[in-house]
């Protein structure tokens, strides 16, 4: 655990067809289940704006604060303590395979515009600051695969000069990008998604789930994608499906998944941000299943919803952020969190 540190080739039709029978059948089984144990989540601890939760076997909760720059660690008891500061304006958390925390950071005054590992003495390593000698637009969430691979968004909230990152025709890239296990950097998506924020890799490693939100343009997807994924890490564009729009409302934010598959995504509002975002998409967390069918929400009495990430002993608890408040929910069925629920399977590889 780290210490606190203040300073493809395509593949057969086969498997295609048996994952979308698969898929059907979740959703079938999902019709009418219960997901949550109670009807509310509660409040566990209010800090400033909170974003990017990831739980550890320890009982702690690792977020950002990023009204403080800073990252937060909730103890066992529900104390806080400051992690790391400044954070280089933090977003998204994520343990890797060695339990070392990786961070999103992100643009600003404070920010990095980088994704960096913390180590188990404190020390901050970069895993990557640029692509092909430009600065990313801003680093927001991340997701890891099981064999190692990084995949993270870089979206551009707020002031949009400095972007450096263009194609061929000039334009500004929001891109998505994989950051192999060799260091090797590659860009997987660009103009595929608007402005991609949550993501998450599927548990067999064939899907990757990205969240698009362009919070503050009108006429613009604010919707959850699906994508293909190769063998070799790759995405397959043409695959793209989408899962739900979010229509006029605040569009999704983070996300997790659970072990049956299906995400949970925070997004919405519950006072409207005119003109760009009303509350036609409520505040809290859906529930979707892998093929786009909404199985489930539950409200968080909070504007800002940003992301969410599964713990517990039982892996049965939804940490949530929004707004200033961390938040908790059980829930009846566990959550997939990549390094613990892989972290078996990576061990017995290194043997």
């Amino acid at each position: 655990m780290p210490r606190p540190n203040d300073s493809r080739r395509p593949r057969s039709l086969v498997p295609i067809v048996v994952s979308l029978v698969l898929l059907a059948a979740v959703d079938r089984v999902d019709a009418g289940k219960k997901l949550f144990e109670k009807p509310a989540p509660r409040p566990i601890g209010i800090v400033a704006f909170v974003e990017g939760p990831a739980w550890h076997p320890t009982g702690n909760v690792y977020f950002s604060d990023g009204g403080n720059n800073r990252i937060m660690r909730r103890d066992r008891n529900g104390m806080m303590h400051v992690y790391r500061r400044p954070s280089g304006a933090a977003n998204g958390l994520l343990f890797d395979f060695q339990g070392r925390l990786l961070a999103c950071e992100g643009p600003g005054p404070s920010g990095h515009r980088r994704v960096t590992r913390t180590e188990h003495d404190g020390t901050i390593t970069v895993l990557t600051n640029n692509y092909r000698g430009k600065k990313y637009a801003g680093p927001n969430d991340l997701t890891i695969d099981s064999k190692g691979r990084i995949y993270f968004t870089d979206p551009r909230y707020g002031p949009r000069n400095g972007l450096e990152i263009l194609d061929k025709q000039g334009r500004a890239v929001e891109g998505v990008y994989r950051i192999d296990p060799d260091g090797q950097v590659t860009q997987v998506l660009t103009h595929e998604v608007d402005r991609p924020n949550g993501i998450h890799v599927s548990a067999d490693d064939r899907r990757l789930f990205v969240v698009d939100n362009n919070n503050n343009m009108p006429g613009v997807p604010r919707a959850v994608w699906r994508f293909d994924l190769r063998p070799d890490g790759s995405v397959v564009s043409a695959s793209r499906k989408k899962l739900h729009d979010f229509g006029r409302g605040r569009g999704g934010d983070g996300m997790a998944l659970d072990v049956e598959g299906r995400l949970y995504i925070a997004a919405g509002r519950t006072v409207p941000s005119p003109p760009h975002e009303t509350t036609e998409a409520a505040g809290g967390v859906y529930v979707i299943t892998p093929n786009g069918k909404k199985v489930g929400f539950v409200p968080i009495p909070e504007d800002q919803v940003t992301n969410c990430t599964f713990g517990g002993k039982d892996l049965k608890t939804l940490y949530i952020t929004a707004g200033h408040t961390l938040w908790s929910i059980r829930v009846t069925t566990p959550g997939f969190v990549p390094w613990l629920s892989r972290q078996n399977k990576n061990l017995d590889r290194k043997k």
